[in-house]
């Protein structure tokens, strides 16, 4: 029996809009991937810590507020610390297209804008947990 695919969707800092992370999380979900939702206002320690120990295969993470480049190299950096850079990450929000090659050169797999559907996240995560 293969193990069940596990995703942390997180929302750091301040912003208290969740509805595009609840319609992913839903989605993810249906597609019968396991998620993991942390709720509104958390640090990057909190999501790191929260991924080690769920012991998830990816990290999405939703940014809205303008301070994605903070949060994306914060948890980047923390599991690289904590020797789980095997976590794929990926995430979505309000990211100007001039940000998406600087977050994907830091290490963010995949970056979905608003109008992305949601099984092109599915399809992603089908793809790169397979091949991580």
């Amino acid at each position: 029996m293969s193990k069940k695919m596990r995703v942390l969707i997180a929302k750091p800092g301040l912003d208290g809009h969740d509805r595009g992370a609840k319609v992913v999380a839903r989605a993810l979900r249906d597609a019968g991937i396991e998620v993991i939702y942390t709720g509104l206002r958390q640090t990057s320690e909190m999501i790191v810590r929260a991924a080690i120990q769920e012991d998830v295969d990816a990290v999405g993470l939703s940014v809205l507020s303008g301070a994605h480049m903070h949060y994306f190299r914060e948890v980047i950096d923390g599991l690289r610390a904590k020797g789980a850079d095997d976590i794929v990450l990926f995430g979505g929000g309000i990211i100007p297209d001039q940000d998406i090659g600087a977050l994907k050169a830091m290490g963010v797999l995949a970056v979905f804008t608003p109008g992305a559907s949601t099984q092109e996240i599915v399809d992603f995560l089908h793809k790169v947990v397979a091949q991580n």
